[in-house]
């Protein structure tokens, strides 16, 4: 599972002058939290450029309002470039986690520029491939582990992102903690790990029992991470 891309983003893979040219094909746009970025089923063609804060990327379940998050996007990361490629609608939402600052290029400015510079367009490409992997290993996790394995492991992963990650930061008013904190609501955690909200609390439930986790108000923090890891595998303590 991986939430997060581990590949270099977009914009920090460009060269300063190809950098300069692709940020000089569109504007910045400032948005506050919980704002869409992008919206799923539209038929816009833009692509996005993160140059500060971070966002989700989600689908519609067939649970209605649920939503599934298939990604977290930070600085420097490349969005909405699909619909940019084809004419059909968008095929996920971008919401904004706190105030984002982004590069809005037209699709049109997009496409052209990418006929004229193949490196950058071969730097797309890869990028279409990784994530097309990771929704492939998302999509296998969700039909072959259990909420359980799939909590572990989402939690094991956003506890080893950096410090200045959207669910890693600071623990704020000065808080001590023993063990790694990652910060989130259980309703957004199992948004990520296409889980119910009642199935994340029983899970948490068991961890806390264990001693692997202890839980406040939108925090989990990570008292044992051998084990945390250990149960994502499919071990059983």
């Amino acid at each position: 599972m991986g939430l997060l891309g581990n590949e270099l983003a977009f914009a920090r893979a460009l060269t300063p002058q190809e950098r300069e040219s692709v940020m000089a094909l569109g504007s910045r746009k400032h948005y506050g939290a919980d704002a869409h970025l992008l919206t799923e089923g539209d038929r816009s063609s833009h692509v996005l450029i993160i140059i500060r804060g971070w966002v989700t990327v989600s689908v519609a379940t067939d649970r209605g309002a649920t939503r599934l998050i298939l990604g977290l996007r930070g600085p420097g990361e490349l969005l909405g470039e699909m619909a940019a490629l084809d004419p059909h609608p968008r095929s996920a939402t971008v919401r904004a986690l706190g105030p984002t600052e982004t590069q809005v290029i037209s699709g049109d400015a997009f496409r052209r520029f990418l006929a004229l510079h193949p490196r950058v367009s071969g730097l797309v490409i890869r990028q279409l491939t990784f994530r097309l992997r990771s929704a492939d290993q998302e999509r296998s996790a969700l039909a072959s582990l259990t909420v359980l394995q799939r909590l572990a492991g989402r939690l094991t992963e956003l506890s080893r992102a950096e410090p200045s990650g959207p669910y890693n930061p600071a623990v704020p008013g000065g808080a001590t903690h023993t063990g790694t904190v990652v910060q989130l609501a259980q309703d957004e955690l199992a948004a990520t790990i296409g889980a119910t909200r009642e199935a994340v609390a029983k899970a948490l439930k068991l961890l806390r029992t264990q001693h692997v986790v202890r839980t406040g108000n939108r925090m989990v923090e990570i008292l044992d991470p051998e084990l945390l890891a250990l149960l994502a595998d499919g071990h059983q303590e």
